[in-house]
């Protein structure tokens, strides 16, 4: 699974990183600081939650 963000589009909510500050680091600013992201094996349920989290919805989990 990876996880695949519009880091541009980023407002700073960090409610992604709320769920999960290892899957979705955070930059000195308070935005995502990556674009994409091989989730590990196990927190596939984080990386879910985390992009249900973002209210722009720029947070898209690819099942691979």
């Amino acid at each position: 699974m990876k996880i695949r963000i519009d880091k541009a589009s980023c407002v700073g909510n960090a409610r992604c990183a709320a769920v999960s500050a290892e899957l979705f680091p955070l930059n000195e600013d308070g935005y995502i600081a990556v674009e994409e992201i091989d989730v590990p094996e196990g927190m596939e349920a984080l990386a879910r939650r985390g992009a249900r989290a973002c209210p722009e919805r720029i947070i898209v989990v690819v099942e691979e």
